[in-house]
């Protein structure tokens, strides 16, 4: 799931959208998360280091650099979120935060936030373990 994001020509996903605007959409994709109340009993209170490791995943997933396997090692997504129950309504909550905070970053094009939003909809599918109703 590391693997650089380019689904159209023009470069990379991340050559497109670029860093500052990478940056906004996780800020504010955290700001809805915080709010979330599906979301927030698997989230720290504190989200900083939280969209800093996001940040650096979205950075290499997009195809620019590979900040998140410098700084951290390899994602290993599944496993790392294993601890969290995340049920198909948590993982739906979590893109809905996503597909508002790309609405609300008007640097990222619609044809870009589409490509990327399909994207992430295949990883939130992959994170999902736990049926509904399962306890926290």
């Amino acid at each position: 799931m590391t693997a650089p994001l380019s689904l159209t020509t023009g470069g990379s996903l991340y050559d497109r959208i670029g860093p500052d605007a990478l940056a906004a959409l996780v800020s504010r994709f955290y700001d809805l998360v915080a709010r979330e109340p599906l979301l927030t009993p698997i989230f720290p209170a504190d989200l900083t280091l939280t969209a800093e490791k996001q940040l650096a995943f979205l950075s290499g997933f997009l195809g620019g650099p590979p900040l998140y396997h410098q700084r951290f090692g390899h994602p290993r997504l599944r496993a790392r979120h294993l601890p969290f129950t995340i049920t198909p309504a948590r993982a739906q909550a979590w893109l809905s935060c996503m597909r508002a905070a790309l609405d609300a970053t008007p640097e990222i094009g619609a044809e870009d936030g589409q490509e990327l939003f399909t994207a992430l909809s295949r990883v939130a599918t992959h994170m999902v373990n736990a049926p509904e109703g399962a306890q926290t």
